[in-house]
């Protein structure tokens, strides 16, 4: 077992790790699990999009799952109008523009996964 110590947020927390796949004698530990390698985010045809370009790039407020967009590239929009839903935690998230202005880029395909801060749309 091995110990750390972590912040988070300016609170620290004491942890102690257990080494998975270390046996001490007469205890059988199990096989490790096979995980099949995380699928890459196919991004939109209009990637690399670029945070911090003209305009304004809406970030992934959470993880989460794309479900659809309810915009297309090119197409005015308005401040508060929604733009995709994002699937977080098994609950369809409804994400908004920030501000007024026309779609650019749409910069993750439908269906994928995204982290947050991922730059979903740029809006010029």
């Amino acid at each position: 077992m091995k110990s750390y110590k972590i912040t988070v947020n300016g609170q620290s927390y004491d942890v102690t790790v257990e080494e998975q796949g270390v046996s001490s004698p007469g205890v059988t530990s199990p096989a490790p699990a096979s995980a099949a390698p995380a699928a890459a985010v196919t991004p939109g045809e209009d990637t690399p999009c670029t945070p911090g370009g003209a305009g304004v790039s809406l970030r992934s407020p959470m993880p989460g799952t794309l479900l659809s967009f309810k915009v297309a590239k090119g197409q005015a929009v308005k401040a508060g109008q929604v733009l995709l839903i994002l699937e977080a935690m098994k609950m369809e998230n409804e994400i908004v523009a920030p501000t007024s202005g026309t779609i650019a880029a749409l910069c993750v395909a439908e269906g994928a996964s995204v982290n947050t801060g991922d730059t979903l749309v740029e809006i010029a």
